[in-house]
């Protein structure tokens, strides 16, 4: 029987069960106001009412309070607002795991783009051996980062799971239980939490989640494509953040970092303790009972050192073949295919679980060397020459190529100097304990020049690592980095201090490009076509001196951050780009939305997979850009950027952002470690601002700017000279431009001007807020011509169905915390000067803010 449309599935097992369990859900007491939950659905209809009215957030409150009101009680009034929040954020989680619960069904776990297509495809084209030699090279790695913009706490995601699996076997008693569990656990929590909290947060879906997994795909490639070859590469490893993440958050200390280093170690020990334990049940025979008891015995010790022991990765490897050697040839091979799975665990994730990544800026390493210089001139050290400060960049080249020697870092006053040093040798420490690939990267944000790389190599060999056992990784982000990034690296490649390095690394060089800061910087089309042309530039720069280099995108989860369809983005690139690996930051909403299930991560990391496959094994000569179609990207490209820069260069932009957005609130949500922006001026800078903030703003306002300002302005100026066509080739020749017109629909979708529409009869504002709304009208008015669609997301309507579904919930949040803003304008206005007052509408636009970030699964 053929499978249902995806549409049909969604609506099915999501939509209606939802409904279904939304319906129970608001007739639980869960507080002192036996009512919140039948007027919640009261208020819901009103504010749908309401705009359809063009009513404003004010009147929407209002109204509701006048027809269901409360006798003009200020205080009853405000807190059943907060009652409301309360409720709303449990039903995005409700709809959460409805959606976890009917992942598998709604999708196709077989179907186009997982590994048992890709096989197929192989085997009906004959090319199984080109599949197994590319998947002996090819690497994925996700890495989640240290800005999780979604922070559940443990207890909440453990009820997210336990109500997944409960509606999943149709478990009414238990769903109304885990229910009632959620309506009385806190969501938030007081204090900001710590890099270590947030490491510990995300752990949680390595331990849970992701070993189980990529160690699934892992035997799949083996049992299926390899069978009886041994297959010798991981495919699939992880990377990490919390912890090592320094750029602009002064909370990361050495301790924390090598705490974290313990706690993935600890974690992936306890992981194959409890799988050593199941399969003692079954390994009973004479010789091999013995191993398993002492790998046991030996796993057991290392949990009561919390992972302070000194079991190694070969120990272990080498008593579990002896195992299997015993199982096949003594026993018939009995239970050799759970060996198997264990033996590939400790293959894939060592004794490190996943690679901790340290990153700093490049502004802080140049004061930090700065201060080195003079502090070791100072101390009478033959280190760097008297006048280093005053030499030219090529001569402090020079010099930074020839140091080293052994700083100790608490030779220097200066407390980032120390920090700084002391990370490298955590580095080391690590390294002796998880293993190499424990930590072996060093990131350098904001990198603008081959000075910059030189310094951090430079501290490096200054703590006592004369070959280093590090990578240096560059990350351009801005539209200018980009376009010099094919010189910065060129002339390192030809540094004949830094090609040595190179050569002991294997002649491999990872560099990052900033997805998010791009867009933030040149706006959405032209920060993606700048990172395109970057990697088409360095991967030719890097194969003319023989490097093989390797691209790390920093992506967040909107397309405004790089994000949206990312394995269509993939899958998108051509034979000019290097695609040995996939190696992407993946962060707080887009793990839970992505990966937080086995079957979801499973489903997703396969279709990345299969993107670098299609692009290398099913090649053909469709994603060679044409010149004339290059020539319409680079002017599309280009007029988008000028129109961003213009918007961004309006007196009203940052005033807006200040004023009439939540920029400010986002640090007061304590939902991540970092502050919200890196300089510590009270006056609010540009270039300060981190992407998060200030594309989760946007977000919360229902514009989502950043991922379509400029798109429609750029489309619209060839159609008014009659050139519209030369758009709809590019978008018919080019799957690159697809997917960026694809990604920027959902930021479209995602858009509710009816919510601020209030804002265009302000006396200060209204012009701008016109400005923004003329564009989204255009864009989508353009894109909707260029693609022949009847409307947005037209391909792929499941996805379309759960963006509305979760719009709704969130309709009456948006409008509270509107009106709650608008309150706050008022009481600063001094009509109404009421500290107290003005506190309380503070913390319900603060409140408000999870429930609406939840819900996006990819706000910023």
């Amino acid at each position: 029987m053929p499978r249902k449309p995806k549409i049909d599935r969604f609506n099915e097992n999501v939509l209606s069960r939802y409904q279904i369990y939304n319906s129970i859900f608001i007739t639980l007491p869960f507080d002192d106001i036996v009512n919140t939950g039948v007027l919640l659905p009261l208020f819901s209809e009103i504010c749908e009412k309401g705009y359809e009215k063009n009513q404003n957030p004010t009147q929407i409150v209002d109204r509701f309070f006048s027809k269901y009101g409360n006798g003009g009680d200020e205080e009853a009034k405000i807190d059943l607002l907060f009652k409301f929040i309360q409720y709303i954020e449990r039903q995005v989680v409700l709809f959460d795991a409805i959606e976890d619960a009917a992942f598998p069904v709604v999708n196709n776990m077989d179907g186009r783009g997982t590994l048992r297509s890709v096989k197929e495809e192989a085997e009906a084209k004959n090319k199984i051996k080109e599949l197994q030699q590319y998947l002996e090279r090819f690497k994925v790695r996700p890495v989640l980062t240290a800005h999780p913009t979604q922070f559940y706490p443990g207890s909440v995601l453990g009820i997210i799971t336990d109500l997944a699996n409960a509606i999943e076997e149709r478990d009414l008693s238990m769903i109304k239980k885990l229910m009632a569990q959620l309506g009385k656990t806190p969501f938030f929590k007081k204090e900001k939490p710590t890099p270590y909290d947030e490491a510990v947060s995300l752990i949680w879906y390595l331990e849970n989640v992701f070993y189980h997994a990529v160690s699934k795909i892992f035997n799949y490639l083996q049992n299926t494509v390899f069978e009886d070859i041994e297959l010798n590469n991981q495919v699939v490893n992880l990377g990490f953040w919390p912890g090592g993440d320094r750029d602009g958050n002064p909370f990361v200390t050495t301790d924390i970092t090598l705490q974290v280093a313990r706690r993935l170690r600890s974690t992936i020990i306890k992981n194959y303790y409890r799988d050593i334990r199941k399969l003692k049940r079954r390994i009973t025979f004479d010789e091999a009972d013995k191993l398993i008891t002492s790998i046991e015995s030996r796993l057991y010790d290392e949990i009561l050192n919390d992972g302070g022991g000194d079991i190694s990765q070969q120990e272990l490897l080498s008593d579990l073949n002896k195992i299997r050697a015993i199982l096949v040839e003594k026993h018939q091979s009995l239970f050799v295919d759970e060996i198997n799975d264990m033996i590939n665990k400790v293959k894939i994730f060592g004794l490190y679980f996943a690679c901790l990544d340290i990153r700093q800026d490049s502004r802080v390493h140049h004061n930090v060397l700065t201060n080195i210089v003079d502090t070791t001139l100072e101390l009478g050290l033959d280190i760097f020459p008297a006048d280093y400060n005053k030499l030219t960049e090529e001569e402090q080249i020079k010099i930074l190529g020839k140091v080293g020697g052994k700083l100790n870092p608490e030779l220097f006053k200066d407390e980032i100097t120390r920090r700084t040093l002391e990370s490298i040798y955590a580095i080391k420490e690590i390294q002796k304990q998880n293993g190499e690939a424990g930590a072996n990267r060093y990131i350098i944000s904001n990198n603008q020049s081959m000075l910059n790389v030189m310094e951090a190599f430079a501290m490096v060999k200054l703590c006592d690592w004369k070959s280093p056992t590090v990578d240096i990784i560059p990350l351009f982000e801005t539209v200018d980095d980009l376009q010099v990034a094919g010189k910065v690296m060129e002339g390192l490649y030809t540094n004949k201090a830094y090609a040595a390095h190179l050569k002991a690394r294997g002649n491999k060089q990872t560099i990052m490009l900033g997805f998010s800061d791009g867009t933030k910087d040149g706006g959405y089309l032209m920060a993606n076509w700048s990172i395109f042309k970057a990697k088409e530039v360095l991967t030719e720069v890097s194969r003319k001196y023989d490097i093989k280099v390797v691209f790390f995108d920093g992506r967040g989860g909107p397309p405004a951050r790089g994000g949206g369809k990312t394995h269509q983005f993939y899958a998108s690139l051509g034979p000019t780009i290097e695609d040995e690996e996939i190696q992407i930051t993946v962060q707080g909403q887009t793990i839970s939305s992505n990966f937080g299930t086995r079957e979801s991560c499973q489903y997703n990391l396969e279709q990345i997979l299969s993107s670098g496959i299609a692009n290398e094994v099913f090649a053909d000569e469709e994603n060679l850009l044409k010149k004339e179609d290059r020539a319409t990207m680079q002017q599309l490209a280009e007029i988008s950027y000028q129109a961003y820069t213009d918007f961004k260069g309006h007196p009203k932009f940052l005033p807006y952002l200040e004023r009439m957005s939540t920029l400010k609130y986002y640090a007061k949500a304590n939902i991540g470690s970092r502050p919200s922006k890196r300089g510590k001026s009270s006056e609010l800078v540009f270039s300060d601002l981190r992407a998060i903030p200030f594309v989760g703003s946007w977000s919360q306002l229902k514009q989502n700017v950043p991922g379509f300002y400029g798109v429609g302005i750029a489309i619209e100026e060839f159609d008014k000279k009659g050139e519209l066509d030369k758009v709809i080739s590019l978008y018919k020749n080019s799957a690159f431009f697809r997917t960026l017109l694809e990604n920027s629909m959902m930021s479209l979708t995602k858009s509710f001007f009816k919510l601020t529409a209030y804002m265009k009869e302000d006396e200060e504002f209204g012009e701008f807020w016109n400005i923004i709304h003329g564009e989204y009208e255009r864009s989508r008015n353009m894109i909707l011509k260029v693609t022949g669609y009847k409307e947005l997301m037209e391909d792929t309507r499941s996805m379309r169905a759960s963006i509305q579904v979760r719009e709704k919930i969130v309709l009456p949040l948006l409008t509270i915390q509107q009106y709650a803003l608008r309150e706050i304008q008022q009481l600063q206005k001094g009509g109404k000067a009421n500290a107290d007052l003005l506190e309380v509408y503070e913390k319900m636009v603060t409140r408000s803010l999870f429930g609406n970030i939840n819900a996006s699964r990819n706000s910023a």
